[in-house]
């Protein structure tokens, strides 16, 4: 009887050890997870950022641009209008590109 209630007592201390270091593992793995998700949101985050950032200069760029040649040349407004709504479009498609690059980096 003796000897029945040390092999339970060491089984369960085996166990309990085992079941510690089992959990450990696993806490390790979801801190280690969510370290990772937690950079995929910061990488994502500044690709969609800089995206904007830099369609936002660009756009301001072909504005101004736009403005001052309809100053030089007033009858050709429609012309350059055109012209710059046409690249503005463009230049928001690739900014579209960076969010929707973004946004799938971190899923």
């Amino acid at each position: 009887m003796k000897n029945l209630i040390i092999m339970i007592g060491l089984t369960y201390l085996g166990l309990s050890l085992l079941g510690d270091t089992a959990l450990a593992a696993e806490s390790a793995d979801a801190a280690t997870n969510a370290a990772q998700n937690g950079l995929k949101g910061i990488g994502g985050g500044l690709a969609a950022g800089l995206g904007a950032v830099g369609a936002g200069i660009g756009i301001g760029q072909i504005g101004g641009g736009a403005v001052q040649a309809i100053a030089r040349q007033p009858e050709m407004a429609g012309t350059i209008g055109t012209n710059m709504i046409i690249t503005a479009a463009l230049v928001e498609g690739v900014a579209l590109f960076a969010v929707v690059v973004g946004i799938l980096g971190i899923l």
